[in-house]
């Protein structure tokens, strides 16, 4: 009995460690159909965020989707989003993982998908945002010492025609119509872009539908389900 007490209490600590760290409860580890990636707070790149900012780090995300991507038992992704955006390389190493991913995904946009967690909302093959979710789409913008030459507003440029690349490859957006959103000027206070709630980022073409957890998860069963009779 004190055996069989300590595997229960091995096994709770463990579980309550991948909520800590990872933000999940199951790993890939081929028990569960649906595997979880929640995606919150700010993306971490390269450099390490103080510790009192919520955060998900692209180190702990990227072998997560390997494994996903590797595992038999696991049949499709729900993502869900909550972050206020951050480092854009490892916002946008991430989308292009999930969108590359052989088994159906579906996002959820819970809170906000704002800055780069608007490319990683699109990033799944079906999309939706709860009614009072906020999305904000700006422009690519830097923090810190910024270096006054042609090149360095030549590699915004760049980054920003990477960013609006996949948004368009992946939603119903148009380009133009992205342009128009990224460079508003009359709603948000000294900066540029645009805020879309719940329904009007479903209008702007940017999410598939307005929904909740139990929307996202019968859409992803239904196509869990189309994929298993298209293979048989």
């Amino acid at each position: 009995m004190p055996d069989k007490i300590n595997n229960e209490t091995k096994k709770n600590n463990s579980e309550i460690q991948k909520i800590k760290e990872l933000g999940v409860t199951n790993m890939a580890q081929g028990r569960d159909p649906i595997q979880i990636l929640p995606i919150i707070g700010q993306i971490e790149g390269h450099v390490e965020l103080p510790s009192e900012t919520k955060t998900t780090k692209y180190e702990h995300v990227i072998p997560n989707l390997i494994a996903i991507e590797n595992d038999s038992n696991v049949k499709g992704l729900l993502v869900v989003l909550n972050t206020v955006g951050g480092d854009v390389e490892a916002g946008l190493a991430i989308a292009e993982m999930i969108r590359s991913l052989s088994k159906p995904t579906v996002s959820l946009v819970i809170g906000g998908g704002h800055s780069i967690g608007v490319p990683l909302a699109t990033a799944s093959d079906y999309s939706f945002i709860s009614p009072t979710a906020t999305m904000i789409v700006h422009p690519v913008r830097m923090t810190g010492l910024v270096i006054g030459v042609p090149q360095t507003f030549e590699y915004f440029n760049k980054m920003q025609d990477r960013i609006n690349e996949f948004i368009i490859r992946t939603s119903k957006i148009t380009e133009k119509k992205l342009t128009e959103l990224m460079l508003q000027t009359d709603e948000l206070l000294n900066d540029m872009g645009t805020i879309l709630i719940g329904k009007q980022a479903v209008q702007q073409g940017l999410i598939d539908e307005v929904g909740g957890i139990s929307d996202a998860v019968k859409k992803l069963n239904e196509m869990m389900k189309n994929e298993v009779s298209q293979i048989q």
